[in-house]
């Protein structure tokens, strides 16, 4: 019990590289996501990770890469990554990045591109970041140039004057989908460097959503008109 005038001890504050479920509610909290050691006899599969299997794998992934080393993992997802790339421009250090590269994982992007600023938050991605390809631009005008080089077309999404509602548009087959950064959307320089602009409809009284949100819808409308169910 902390003496009278004593400061409370501060809470501890959650590690962003660990790897689990988040659990919002507080719902069965002793739950153990994963699995535990290996029973029985090591299987010989140069994909396991010998710690993975004398410790457990408490990570965040399906069920088909239990005890996969991550570098194992990363290399059967380039087996089938899509043909889309996601970026997003970093002036203010913005805390929807980490949301974006976690979404960017779970629809498979083939990369994540991010401009400006190097250093993001990855407490959102969830360390969703070790198996997600993410490539840094400083300026739109490197990624512009890199774009070009990969032949393929940037396309912004941002509820901007004379956008094209992303529900009657089909995306390329191969493409960048670049969103801004949270508040202003798209600069300047992006909204003249991009190919089209594609807006998300909305029906409330808000004028927008965040970066984060926007980059998983836009992310399913490729995967629904381009991807096959997973398998």
């Amino acid at each position: 019990m902390a003496a009278a005038g004593a400061r409370p001890e501060p809470e501890p504050r959650p590690n962003p590289e660990q790897d689990f479920d988040a659990n919002p509610d507080n719902e069965n909290p002793d739950h153990e996501i994963g699995v535990g050691p290996w029973p029985g006899p090591r299987p010989d599969d140069p994909r396991l990770d010998p710690i993975l299997l004398a410790e457990g794998d408490r990570r965040n992934v399906v069920d088909r890469y239990r005890y996969w080393s991550n570098t194992a993992i990363v290399d059967d997802l380039d087996l089938r990554r899509h043909g889309f790339h996601v970026a997003i421009e970093n002036w203010q250090h913005d805390m929807n990045i980490g949301t974006v590269v976690r979404n960017a994982n779970a629809f498979l992007a083939a990369e994540v591109h991010i401009v400006g600023r190097r250093r993001w938050n990855r407490r959102g991605a969830m360390v969703t970041d070790r198996y997600q390809h993410i490539r840094h631009h400083p300026t739109i005008d490197d990624l512009v140039a890199w774009c070009g080089q990969a032949e393929l077309p940037l396309i912004g999404i941002d509820n901007l004057p004379g956008s094209q509602p992303i529900e009657d548009v089909t995306l390329p087959l191969a493409c960048v989908l670049l969103f801004g950064q949270e508040g202003p959307g798209l600069s300047t320089t992006a909204r003249q460097a991009v190919q089209r602009t594609c807006s998300i409809s909305q029906y409330g009284s808000t004028r927008s959503i965040n970066a984060g949100v926007a980059s998983g819808i836009a992310m399913h409308a490729w995967v629904r008109q381009h991807a096959s169910p997973p398998g």
